[in-house]
């Protein structure tokens, strides 16, 4: 796997911060932060599905010659993010069950970066940043619903 170019490779794990800092105030055991902390932590895993998504478009629209898959794939990742706030918007339980919806979508989302660059859509050292990106901030979310 082509290990990916720097900065992208560090913005990228630093992209990872919030999350980490949401689980941390949830282990702290501050009553006060609990809620906070869930609600930054699904607010930041739902824009960065969304933003994979955009990605994807990007992606495609450069490439000039995307399979229409890739074009719907690209618009997916931002209504999940959306219908996950629906528990929030009418009183049901949240946001843990949101939470694991979002840190499965995120983990799932490397079915489609593996095929963008199996296709040669994405860039040879794509895989070698989605790969800790996606398994580190879905992993993360998820621990985070199980907290």
């Amino acid at each position: 796997m082509t290990p990916p170019p720097i900065w992208p490779r560090w913005l990228g794990l630093a992209g990872l911060l919030p999350q980490l800092l949401a689980m941390l105030a949830l282990i702290g055991g501050n009553p006060e932060a609990r809620f906070v902390a869930l609600a930054c932590a699904f607010a930041y895993a739902a824009l960065i599905l969304s933003f994979l998504g955009g990605l994807w478009w990007g992606l495609a629209a450069a490439h000039g010659r995307a399979p229409l898959w890739v074009w719907i794939a690209a618009v997916v990742p931002s209504l999940i993010a959306f219908a996950s706030a629906y528990p929030w918007m009418v009183g049901e339980p949240w946001p843990g069950p949101s939470l694991v919806v979002l840190g499965l979508a995120l983990i799932a989302a490397l079915g489609v970066d593996w095929k963008l660059r199996a296709i040669g859509v994405a860039p040879d050292w794509w895989l070698g940043l989605r790969i800790p990106l996606s398994l580190g901030l879905g992993g993360l979310t998820l621990a985070i619903a199980s907290l």
